[in-house]
């Protein structure tokens, strides 16, 4: 693969690895713009459901996208509190809580539940301060390297999904971050290059290995709003509020 020695060229090695994906049929659908659903995700979760740092959560947190199904599924399985971020956090209440005996309460499949859409229907909106602390962070990748480093998108929602729950004490700077991915997914350090804002991995699961990445790259703590685009703020709804309150309690006059 081409070597990137600038974050701004994370954009070129996305490209790549949708079109390596594609190109060796390790995805299910077309995964230009996506996450990858690749071959083998069911084997991850079931790969990760074998770690420690798993069995050990009793609070995960897992982003929405179509491989990570089974980690949610699991979760619920496992009778653990499950939270999944809203869909482009294109709500206030930016979480989606869901449990076992709740949804079991309702006569819900947990199958059912654990699709991003059933989600959405029959779990419960939730704010931050509703929430409990997270034990295990389960991000999406299109790219992951063995140093920690990770793309996603390349919108950011991950990044800022962390930096949010940081900001209200819901992950702490030693609460594991993990992803499953496949092999090809999985890039040499300098193409993954680490900025202030991002948010380094733990582990990373494929089908075959857990790897893990030793990285010694502080976690961000809270919302760096230097590092944000207006536009972000302005589609993001519960950044809006945050903002206000931010310069409230700074004194700072919004233009």
């Amino acid at each position: 693969m081409t070597s990137y020695s600038s974050a701004s060229n994370k954009g070129k090695l996305r490209q790549e690895i949708w079109a390596t994906l594609k190109a060796q049929n390790a995805v299910k659908r077309d995964p230009v713009g996506h996450i990858p659903n690749f071959i083998g995700a069911e084997a991850a979760a079931e790969r990760l459901a074998t770690h420690p740092v798993w069995q050990q959560a009793q609070v995960i947190k897992c982003n929405p996208d179509s491989p990570h199904k089974t980690v949610r599924l699991n979760a619920l399985k496992a009778g653990k509190l499950l939270y999944m971020a809203v869909p482009r956090l294109s709500r206030k209440k930016c979480f989606v809580q869901l449990s076992a005996a709740d949804l079991e309460a309702r006569n819900i499949p947990l199958s059912d539940a654990a699709n991003m859409r059933g989600a959405m229907i029959h779990g419960r909106l939730v704010a931050f301060y509703e929430m409990q602390s997270i034990d295990l962070v389960v991000v999406g990748c299109v790219a992951a390297s063995a140093s920690g480093g990770r793309t996603g998108k390349g919108a950011g929602y991950a990044d800022l999904e962390l930096a949010m729950l940081s900001e209200f004490g819901l992950v702490q700077p030693d609460t594991p971050i993990v992803t499953t991915v496949h092999s090809l997914q999985v890039v040499p350090a300098e193409q993954l290059p680490m900025q202030t804002h991002d948010w380094a991995l733990d582990y990373i699961v494929t089908p075959e290995k857990i790897v893990p990445t030793n990285h010694r790259y502080p976690k961000p703590q809270g919302i760096d709003w230097d590092s944000l685009q207006p536009e972000q703020i302005k589609k993001i709804p519960i950044l809006r509020q945050l903002r206000a309150q931010h310069s409230a309690q700074n004194g700072i006059v919004d233009s």
